[in-house]
């Protein structure tokens, strides 16, 4: 049996169905600690799939933060190489370094990841999706398990996106449940240059700020996409600013 058939037998989301698992998840955050990966900003994920697409992402996130000496003049960089498997599944892996301004650049941890598109894009008010990853990371032998709900919307010529995820630590440092929002509210002025404002909560990590994304469409099916954004922390916890940069070169 193909993947893609076997996808088919997997029941699909309704909304009602989604409004149920929101509704329970929402029930489960206040109990929980936050966030992986410290104070980290990422990426806001949207649901959709496309089968047969390669994928080569760069993304790099960078933190200014006076009162915590570990977080300030830190580089996240990832490295991954992804393909859409069927219309409903796409999957990545990714090599993650950090770098230090007294330090050196090393690669500190490896991860898998898989988006599911649940709901054709259009077919219900909103289009629905999930992501799982899977991180290990080598120095602490510390691995990280999370669950992600993706949902966007349209209204006019704007996009609304939000990823709900429930993360699992364990290993050698610590073991903990973690939870994290991320939202984006973008306006489609065109395909080189959509405006965007981004918000992030979690437990050490409240903040906002604006992001710009574009992309290129080159000869063969072949894409260019970027994302730069500029994240102003709300608390003491977050970080003072963080800037988050994101590159992808997509071909059939």
């Amino acid at each position: 049996m193909s993947l893609h058939s076997a996808t088919r037998l997997i029941p699909r989301l309704t909304p009602k169905l989604a409004l149920k698992f929101v509704t329970r998840f929402a029930l489960f955050l206040p109990g929980l600690p936050a966030l992986a990966d410290g104070n980290l900003v990422d990426r806001v994920y949207d649901p959709y799939v496309d089968a047969l697409e390669t994928e080569i992402e760069w993304r790099a996130v960078g933190a200014r933060d006076s009162d915590e000496p570990e977080l300030d003049g830190l580089w996240q960089h990832r490295l991954g190489v992804g393909y859409g498997f069927s219309d409903r599944w796409f999957g990545e892996v990714y090599a993650i370094g950090e770098k230090q301004p007294q330090d050196d650049f090393e690669v500190e941890a490896v991860e898998l990841e898989a988006k599911w598109q649940l709901t054709e894009q259009g077919e219900y008010a909103a289009d629905w999706g999930m992501l799982f990853e899977l991180e290990r990371e080598f120095s602490a032998n510390q691995w990280e398990a999370a669950a992600t709900l993706i949902t966007a919307r349209d209204w006019g010529r704007w996009t609304g996106s939000a990823n709900l995820a429930l993360e699992y630590e364990w290993g050698r440092v610590s073991e903990e449940f973690e939870t994290e929002l991320r939202a984006q509210a973008r306006y489609r002025l065109s395909p080189h240059f959509e405006p965007a404002l981004e918000f992030y909560a979690a437990e050490d990590l409240l903040g906002i700020g604006p992001v710009a994304v574009g992309s290129w469409r080159l000869d063969g099916g072949r894409q260019l996409r970027w994302e730069v954004g500029v994240i102003q922390g709300l608390t003491s916890e977050s970080p003072d600013q963080t800037l988050r940069l994101l590159l992808e070169y997509e071909f059939f």
